[in-house]
């Protein structure tokens, strides 16, 4: 059985198998009942582990000991494994964040918010800062700092910014308004585009000719992003500098052209 290397490796990462057990899948995927010495054959795989590997992929799901001698092996057809797979991810998942949904409640975290803020308490609030790489670790700031504004939050950014956002943070900017906090946001783009997205977000947004990108908040806080909306990948400074984001925050306003 001649099967293209790139095909195993790909199906190896996707279905999450070693390489004997993907060799083995194709083998009776190939044949659909098979006995182990047919796998051996089929695949490659030392006889003396096609044992082992049928009875992990049996587990897995991925096969079905037929009855009878000898004992032979019934391929599952990969739509069924790959269904599986879906409901035992959601599953597992969904079973994750209960457990993170709890986990404030308990003792240990109370002891690790204590303990970031003992370790605060000494460092001037100039000092703090970071670089972030990643739009998951940008985006990821972006919302811990909307979901813990007081007063304001600021966005200047371009339309292409934000509705690449816009799934996340929406749900967020809607609970802001609940809250009665301050909404400020200015996009740069096309002014089409700028309507479009105050329309379709019910949002009371600002067309502006600036071509940066950042996210203030309470004018002490702020993400501003270093390279271009089509970078491969995304780059950014946080800075929780009072000073620094109120005078960005005053020096953008003046490039807002008129709200839509």
């Amino acid at each position: 059985m001649i099967v293209k290397q790139e095909l195993v490796r790909k199906i190896k990462e996707y279905f999450d198998l070693n390489i004997y057990e993907t060799k083995v899948w194709f083998a009776l995927l190939t044949k659909g009942i098979v006995t182990a010495g047919e796998t051996a054959e089929m695949s490659g795989v030392p006889r003396s582990r096609t044992y082992d590997v049928l009875e992990s992929l049996e587990k897995r799901g991925f096969a079905i000991v037929k009855l009878g001698k000898p004992v032979k092996y019934i391929a599952v057809e990969p739509n069924t494994i790959l269904e599986k797979m879906k409901s035992n991810v959601m599953s597992e998942a969904q079973e994750r964040v209960t457990t993170l949904v709890h986990l404030k409640d308990t003792q240990e975290y109370t002891e690790l918010e204590q303990l970031h803020k003992t370790g605060l308490a000494p460092i001037k609030s100039e000092d703090i800062s970071g670089f972030l790489k990643g739009k998951s670790n940008v985006t990821s700031k972006i919302r811990e700092m909307i979901a813990s504004a007081e007063r304001e939050v600021a966005i200047y950014t371009t339309t292409v910014d934000f509705e690449k956002r816009a799934r996340i943070l929406m749900p967020l900017l809607e609970q802001a308004q609940k809250r009665s906090i301050k909404l400020k946001i200015a996009l740069a783009g096309e002014a089409e585009d700028v309507k479009r997205i105050s329309n379709k977000h019910a949002l009371k947004t600002k067309h502006a000719d600036h071509k940066g990108r950042m996210y203030i908040t309470d004018r002490k806080e702020i993400v501003f992003m270093l390279n271009a909306d089509h970078a491969e990948e995304e780059l950014a400074v946080w800075l929780k500098s009072p000073f620094f984001s109120e005078s960005i925050d005053t020096m953008a306003d003046h490039h807002i052209k008129r709200v839509i």
